[in-house]
């Protein structure tokens, strides 16, 4: 199955935000290159919140072009089996921390931004990773900053996507 396919099949079983699933489908099915950054219409994205539930916080990096405090994310690459392996290999690169497992049951949301030209849009699947215990977070190169921030501090650093992505994490925990 490639990468295109999997894809496909995930927004299919993902099971909310209905119009905006719609979107991503729609666009896979007109865009065969839909997946990779090379899409100027604009390309899937796949991304996790790093969260620790026994601390109560989520890792954010402060991204170093759009210098915004996020989620781990980013491009598919070639060597991505599936949309969910894109997100575990993004935010284990990203947070520096080995053995993440990614919350059961799917992507946690979809989040359509858009991004500055050539292209035209980020089509995220957004994805929850849990750290293990002891777990030490180590910034990447993509990366400004690496902080751990609580639950209640979410809002006033990061934008309405990275509140949704972790309200929504919270639900499903």
């Amino acid at each position: 199955m490639s990468l295109h396919e999997d894809a496909v099949r995930v927004l299919k079983e993902y099971a909310d935000q209905e119009e905006l699933r719609g979107l991503y489908l729609d666009h896979l099915a007109s865009h065969p290159d839909g997946m990779w950054k090379p899409c100027e219409a604009g390309h899937v994205t796949a991304s996790a919140l790093v969260i620790d539930p026994s601390r109560g916080q989520v890792l954010l990096t402060l991204h170093r072009k759009l210098r915004m405090w996020l989620q781990m994310g980013g491009h598919c690459e070639p060597g991505d089996a599936t949309v969910k392996a894109a997100a575990l290999r993004e935010a284990t690169e990203e947070s520096g921390i080995a053995g993440l497992t990614l919350l059961p049951g799917g992507p946690v949301r979809l989040d359509r931004h858009p991004i500055p030209s050539p292209c035209n849009w980020h089509l995220d699947v957004q994805y929850a990773a849990l750290v293990p215990a002891g777990a030490t977070a180590a910034i990447s190169d993509e990366s400004l900053d690496l902080r751990w921030f609580p639950y209640t501090e979410v809002s006033e650093v990061a934008d309405d996507s990275v509140v949704q992505l972790m309200r929504r994490t919270l639900e499903r925990l």
